[in-house]
């Protein structure tokens, strides 16, 4: 399920797993607009492998992006300690992503 929220006069997402753990985070958007379309954006590429970017943190963690089709970051995941946390975090986005509703939040 995706939860849009606004924070100040801003607004952003998440992307939670069945279980209720945030597995995307998004950037901040100005308008609700735009975070509905990243939301879909999310839920359109999330299948591509190439809308993905492994990063590794100055403290030794890992985590990773999710990008839109024009190169821009839409969200991130949490830190993983592990590569395989971050292979196991895309999955879930995979799966859970496509056929996710919105939630609206206060």
């Amino acid at each position: 399920m995706f939860e849009l929220k606004m924070s100040g006069d801003k607004f952003h997402f998440v992307l939670k797993a069945a279980n209720g753990l945030v597995i995307l985070s998004s950037q901040m958007y100005t308008t609700k607009a735009a975070a509905m379309n990243g939301i879909e954006s999310v839920k359109t590429n999330c299948g591509s492998d190439s809308m993905y970017e492994r990063k590794t943190a100055a403290n030794g963690k890992f985590h990773f992006n999710v990008k839109s089709t024009n190169g821009q970051i839409i969200g991130n995941s949490q830190m993983y300690t592990s590569e395989s946390g971050v292979t196991t975090g895309i999955d879930s986005v995979k799966k859970n992503a496509p056929g996710a509703s919105i939630n609206e939040v206060e």
